[in-house]
């Protein structure tokens, strides 16, 4: 029972992970408040139900539902993020909390109201025994898919070029402007990637807790909590704040149910009076 309750809080970790390093990567990275970056991720996860209904294919629908959310997310930037990258933060707030309302009645009117789910792809469909334990073989996906994310980024932000640009274009742009790197198209194509991201989390949970209006809501909060624990900017306080989060509210709510929200935001009031700038710092 408790390795199943450790897979589970590995599990839901590796969500948040999802959701958090794209919004690290947005908000700590590029000074962005995007607090639409839920509203993504049900983008995320509505996309890939039209292509699975359409489809009928898992596969296409995890593959392309994560590129049309960058899409989604590069049309975002280039009409409004982009100009208020500068702006005051209640600027940005106020901007983003607008697109959250306009997201969810775009939904409501493409999609409608029900709820939805989708299934599992057939090789993952079945369990799998965990000492005399059946397990999801699913949910062992979601954990693989998380740290094979978080392995590709490290690799890219912190061992080739590409990264070594990114880091300077938000670090010192007035220099990487005259080193000729293009400050600009580095920045529009990361935040896309964070927002492909937040489609690649949607589409990957929604075969566990289904498509439906509002999903953002339920957990842009405890994201937001994630990357101020963690740090923002950080890929590792990404991960650790995700682990750390993920495991107090899955077993808090298993052995402390009437504690468990209260405990996770006692851990971020904790981190801002003694680690103000999370664990890790970018």
């Amino acid at each position: 029972m408790l390795l199943i309750q450790f897979l589970n809080a590995l599990q839901f970790s590796m969500t948040l992970f999802l959701l958090a390093v794209g919004l690290t990567i947005i908000f700590g990275l590029m000074k962005i408040v995007n607090l639409a970056h839920g509203s993504l991720y049900m983008i995320g996860a509505y996309v890939g139900l039209s292509i699975w209904s359409y489809f009928d294919s898992f596969w296409l629908a995890f593959i392309f539902a994560p590129i049309v959310t960058a899409l989604v997310g590069a049309f975002l930037y280039f009409v409004l993020f982009r100009h208020i990258q500068n702006a005051d933060p209640m600027r940005q707030v106020l901007l983003t909390f607008g697109i959250i309302y306009i997201g969810l009645d775009s939904v409501r009117m493409i999609w409608g109201t029900m709820s939805h789910s989708i299934s599992a792809p057939d090789v993952l469909s079945n369990s799998i025994i965990l000492i005399s334990e059946p397990y999801p073989s699913y949910r062992l996906f979601v954990i693989f898919v998380g740290f094979f994310v978080l392995i590709c980024l490290y690799f890219i932000l912190e061992k080739t070029i590409i990264g070594a640009k990114v880091r300077a274009s938000v670090d010192d742009p007035e220099t990487a402007k005259l080193l000729k790197i293009n400050t600009d198209k580095i920045l529009f194509y990361t935040f896309s990637l964070g927002c492909g991201l937040a489609g690649l989390a949607g589409i990957t949970v929604a075969p566990i807790l289904g498509v439906e209006p509002g999903m953002d809501m339920e957990v842009l909060v405890l994201t937001l909590i994630v990357v101020v624990v963690g740090g923002p900017g950080s890929l590792k306080g990404a991960l650790i704040g995700a682990l750390l989060i993920g495991f107090v509210d899955s077993f808090g709510k298993v052995y402390m149910p009437q504690l468990a929200q209260i405990i996770i935001y006692a851990v971020m009031a904790l981190t801002l009076l003694f680690r103000p700038d999370g664990l890790y710092k970018r």
